[in-house]
């Protein structure tokens, strides 16, 4: 998400930067292709033009140009009415209220509400330890109620039982009752979607409203639908009333303009992002990491938060540990593969550091990408326990056993022992210096993973 709008604002800003002195002439003319390049991002023209005047207003004064670094100084204004348009601070899901709390999940059909209902329904489960049940309200959609039950069995979340005939009101109010006698904490609504925004919808979705009086009204929104997603909301917001936003698919690769736009328009918070298929990809909205990932400054803290969920403590130490010294062999380097697998590979990893933006047509040219990580792994796995421990031993005869094994060539074979020779170099050279090599439970990468001039 965002590649295409990150690629444009860091041409322009580069330029800023390479100017010792800025003229307003020069900032004039920066903001008029920072416009440009939101327009094109599908981000909504109201939203273009309160927010380059916002700009406008700091870059014009003494703020940029009297100061040592002006280019820096507009990078930083932009950033700031960046994150002021995305909402500011981060805003988690309320559930300051009695219980059972009433979560209602309206949207149009395709945008992923079911599925999302059962991922928040997960995330507060696991993160909040709430007990939660899930009552899908959906009657017209084929297997729709179907659908929410077995994805709630996947994530070992009570689903409210089936009964034919039943209509959505009566559907809701069953469930707000089984949730007080049997004492749950929140209960999520999962409601019908349409095509399209019509009035049978909306009405069906006010019905629901009053009877089930839910804390939050959470819209489920499609991120590759661009302006489309924004009219959605809007219309969401003035019939039924929302009081926050999901939007899913943003792993994806559209223009990024719809979640630059909602919180603009409908004056809502983004309040969570799904970030893949699995029931596990979702994660809270918070503005400054997306501002930073848009002017590619990267999301170092998002990369140390998912690193210390999904890595094993003790692995990375015992890893560090054999790091420190001088023991890492390719059982470790297959370890730290796996790991980088688990956090979202390549592509998840490379997305939250600064400056990667600039390398993507570098990563292209060297063939690096999640492939690349399957294919090493394929050959560390060819090779025999002994092979791994003492990659010396792994001469011409034993590279094509291996290569004819993982489905891979020799020059794959030799590229791998390279980049454990350089990491074994590099890790003696700490250990005389009485350093330290963070694994990957640090949040790093295996060195020699990445195209020249990117390693560090």
């Amino acid at each position: 998400m965002f590649e295409s709008l990150t690629e444009r604002l860091g041409d322009v800003f580069d330029r800023l930067k390479r100017r010792g002195a800025l003229s307003e002439d020069d900032v004039a003319a920066a903001m008029r292709e920072v416009r440009v390049a939101l327009l094109e991002a599908d981000v909504a023209l109201p939203v273009v033009r309160d927010f380059i005047a916002a700009v406008q207003e700091r870059t014009v004064g003494q703020e940029v140009v009297k100061s040592v670094t002006p280019g820096q100084m507009v990078v930083k204004i932009v950033h700031d009415e960046l994150v002021e348009m995305l909402g500011g601070e981060g805003v988690d899901i309320d559930l300051n209220a009695p219980a059972p709390v009433a979560i209602l999940v309206v949207g149009l059909q395709g945008s992923g509400k079911t599925t999302t209902t059962a991922k928040i329904a997960q995330y507060l489960s696991e993160k909040q330890k709430k007990r939660v049940l899930m009552a899908a309200l959906d009657v017209r959609r084929p297997a729709a109620q179907e659908q929410l039950r077995v994805l709630g069995d996947q994530a070992l979340i009570p689903t409210l039982d089936i009964q034919l005939g039943e209509m959505p009101v009566a559907i809701a109010k069953r469930a707000m009752d089984q949730a007080r006698r049997e004492g749950y904490d929140v209960v999520l609504l999962d409601t019908a979607g349409r095509l399209a925004i019509d009035d049978a919808l909306m009405t069906e979705a006010t019905a629901i409203r009053d009877a089930a009086k839910p804390h939050e009204t959470l819209l489920v929104a499609d991120a590759m639908t661009g302006q489309d997603a924004v009219n959605t909301a809007q219309a969401f917001n003035e019939r039924v009333g929302i009081s926050g936003i999901v939007l899913t698919r943003m792993d994806g690769d559209a223009r990024g303009g719809a979640a630059l736009s909602m919180r603009a328009v409908t004056g809502q918070p983004i309040k969570l992002i799904g970030t893949g298929e699995k029931m596990d990809a979702l994660e809270p909205f918070h503005p400054e990491r997306v501002a930073g990932r848009i002017l590619d400054m990267g999301d170092v803290v998002s990369l140390v938060e998912r690193a210390h969920e999904l890595v094993e403590e003790d692995e990375a130490e015992k890893i560090a540990r054999k790091i420190q010294k001088g023991e890492f062999d390719l059982n470790d380097l297959l370890d730290q593969l796996r790991q980088l697998k688990k956090m979202g590979g390549l592509g998840g990893v490379m997305s939250m550091l600064p400056g990667v933006g600039k390398v993507k047509k570098q990563m292209a040219e060297h063939d690096i990408d999640d492939s690349l990580i399957k294919r090493q792994e394929a050959i560390i796995l060819s090779m025999t326990p002994g092979e791994r421990q003492r990659p010396a031993l792994v001469k011409a005869s034993r590279k094509k056993r291996i290569a004819a094994g993982s489905g891979t060539t020799v020059q794959e074979i030799n590229k791998l022992l390279k980049q454990y020779q350089q990491m074994h170099t590099m890790m003696k050279k700490m250990k005389k210096m009485g350093g330290k090599m963070p694994a990957m439970g640090g949040g790093g990468m295996p060195p020699g993973m990445l195209p020249p001039g990117m390693g560090r």
